[in-house]
């Protein structure tokens, strides 16, 4: 089938606005937009800018706006979002680089400030043990991929900066309830904030638009019953 793609284009280094250009690519449905863009790229228009690198849905570096839904390029069938035509944009709350590609150097700046890794003291002689149980627990938060497609779609990150944003509340999520870890007071006070768990209003756009299923609002709230309950 022929389909129309419309993406936004921008080069900051001489392009005076962003502007919208039009492809005419054929594709089957089965076919995932990361194709059609490659076509684009690869026959039509090399100018064309956009991050992909495994192409499978695991590094998270295809994410953008496709259909005003924030996905991973790679994951999104062409029947998923066929129309007249399929609009392809950057992911929002982010600067643009060129093209599809954005400045994510404040979303991992953000990542980092949570402290993405174990707290611990002790170094034991082999691995750290953890019950199953308490593993399940934040099975879920370890599929984060970091691909920032919450935070493109989340209105809070949209209209404040300062807001910590959904994916780096999943990773303290991660540690917080991680039976391994030592920090959970100073972690817990680090969220503890207007600009932390608290920003969060539950629009729930985040759990719509995670390729990973994680129920990243639900994730969030559970932080803020655990602070209140120590708070009491």
């Amino acid at each position: 089938m022929k389909l129309r793609f419309r993406i936004f284009r921008f080069d900051p280094s001489r392009d005076c606005s962003p502007y919208q250009r039009t492809y005419a690519v054929e594709a089957d449905s089965e076919e995932r937009v990361l194709d059609c863009l490659n076509k684009i790229r690869w026959e039509q228009d090399g100018t064309l800018a956009y991050r992909m690198s495994c192409a499978h849905g695991v590094c998270g570096s295809d994410a953008m706006k496709i259909n005003g839904k924030c996905a991973l390029a790679c994951q999104k069938l062409v029947k998923e979002v066929l129309s007249d035509e399929i609009l392809v944009e950057p992911l929002p709350s982010f600067p643009v680089l060129k093209d599809l590609i954005v400045d994510l150097s404040s979303f991992y700046a953000k990542v980092d400030w949570v402290r993405p890794y174990l707290i611990a003291t002790n170094t034991p002689e082999k691995e750290r043990l953890q019950l199953p149980g308490d593993q399940h627990k934040i099975s879920e938060a370890i599929r984060c991929i970091l691909c920032a497609c919450c935070m493109g779609s989340c209105p809070v990150c949209q209209s404040d900066e300062r807001f910590l944003g959904p994916a780096p509340l999943v990773q303290a999520f991660r540690r917080i309830f991680d039976t391994r870890d030592e920090g959970l007071e100073q972690r817990l006070l680090a969220v503890d904030d207007p600009e932390g768990v608290w920003g969060c209003v539950s629009h729930f756009e985040c759990t719509r638009a995670c390729p990973k299923e994680i129920k990243v609002t639900k994730h969030i709230n559970e932080l803020k019953r655990v602070i209140k309950g120590r708070q009491d």
